[in-house]
């Protein structure tokens, strides 16, 4: 039997770990996650849409008045999410790009001061003697390798950020598809113009529906981060009810003194 036929008894983790998966997988360009701006579109756009909802069921408006708000607050919050998240993301690519003119001048004007910060940082790594300035002179002697360094290790950044642009609208659609939920059956009814249904059947069909999808929302939170499934669901959704609950609580007061 030859080599090729013995079947490979590894583990997957040791397989993913073998010297040739480690260089096809750090080799590879790196990938961004852009989960975190889509479930903080999501949770927003389903916590607000659905808090609007509710504190206009809590006053007992009408349901045109329900779409119009709901409407409003789906493009103009959502849009202004998308948009704060595009600038956010785009001024932390911009200052990596500052602090890393700021280290290239450094190198040039005082190259023997960047030099011991290297020796400091990896001084205090534990590495010290010939194996120490072995690792200094390795560093230092590729200015991009040198560069990256001083902004990993002293200025605490990551290289390779978001898309400002991919981040903004991830964020603006997840605000989209969230929000729209709770709003969902209210335009169905409006459109199919069916008025037997009170507007109360139709907030708790409404609560079900969004406490659902708040509910996914932290399942799919959990699937990435590792927090346990369930919980996550649970603390999604009670974020998501207890903003309800306050909107709900304000419009029934603001109708009494009416």
């Amino acid at each position: 039997m030859s080599p090729s036929q013995f079947p490979d008894r590894r583990t997957p983790l040791e397989l993913e770990h073998s010297p040739r998966a480690v260089a096809a997988r750090l080799g590879a360009p790196p990938q961004h996650s852009y989960l975190r701006d889509f479930v903080y579109g999501a949770i927003d756009g389903g916590v607000t849409t659905f808090a609007i909802i509710s504190g206009v069921v809590g006053a007992e408006l009408s349901t045109r008045i329900i779409l119009i708000l709901g409407a409003a607050n789906l493009l103009a919050d959502g849009f202004s999410m998308g948009v704060s998240n595009y600038l956010g993301t785009r001024a932390e690519r911009q200052f990596l790009e500052r602090a890393r003119q700021i280290e290239e001048e450094h190198i040039d004007l005082i190259p023997a001061g960047e030099a011991e910060e290297i020796r400091t940082l990896f001084r205090n790594k534990g590495f010290e003697g010939k194996l120490l300035e072995q690792v200094v002179e390795v560093i230092t002697s590729d200015r991009q390798v040198w560069v990256d360094t001083m902004l990993r290790e002293e200025w605490g950044l990551a290289l390779e950020g978001a898309s400002p642009v991919k981040a903004g609208l991830v964020t603006f659609l997840a605000f989209q598809l969230a929000g729209f939920v709770p709003l969902a059956p209210f335009t169905l009814l409006f459109l199919l113009n069916v008025d037997h249904l009170e507007q109360s059947t139709v907030f708790g069909f409404t609560s079900l529906l969004t406490g659902g999808v708040f509910f996914v929302i932290g399942l799919l939170k959990a699937r990435f981060t590792g927090e346990r499934r369930v919980q996550s669901g649970i603390e999604t959704l009670l974020v998501g009810g207890g903003a309800a609950t306050v909107a709900y609580v304000v419009g029934a007061l603001l109708r009494g003194l009416g």
